[in-house]
């Protein structure tokens, strides 16, 4: 399980203390210098769509602008994701569900995680 997050992300450090008090252990990764993958985000993109894959109140996604993401197609969103952590909602979850596939959350929903994790 792989958990993509920011130290200063206070939705991030709910889910760290979350994953502790059940006793779940995840490969910890700092979204800001080491982002997901192209083909992490793509399954991201397939499973969860644009809305969810966003972080659109953080500084990079403002400073692009709403109108110039929603012009990107999904390949130039996946580049920019891949190139700036900043612009994805985090923090990231990448975990197998019960069959073995891997899937994606973001954000921080603790009957989401329960759920994929149970």
């Amino acid at each position: 399980m792989k958990l993509y997050s920011y130290r200063s992300c206070s939705t991030c450090r709910k889910a760290l203390a979350w994953l502790g008090a059940q006793q779940l252990a995840a490969e910890v990764i700092d979204i800001t210098t080491q982002p997901p993958t192209l083909s992490e985000l793509k399954l991201a993109l397939e499973q969860l769509g644009r809305k969810r894959l966003l972080n659109t109140s953080g500084q990079s996604y403002r400073a692009l602008g709403a109108a110039a993401v929603a012009a990107l197609d999904d390949d130039q969103l996946l580049a920019a994701l891949a190139g700036d952590g900043r612009l994805i909602k985090r923090p990231v979850l990448i975990a197998a569900d019960p069959k073995g596939q891997p899937r994606v959350l973001t954000g921080f929903k603790p009957e989401e995680w329960q759920a994929l994790l149970d």
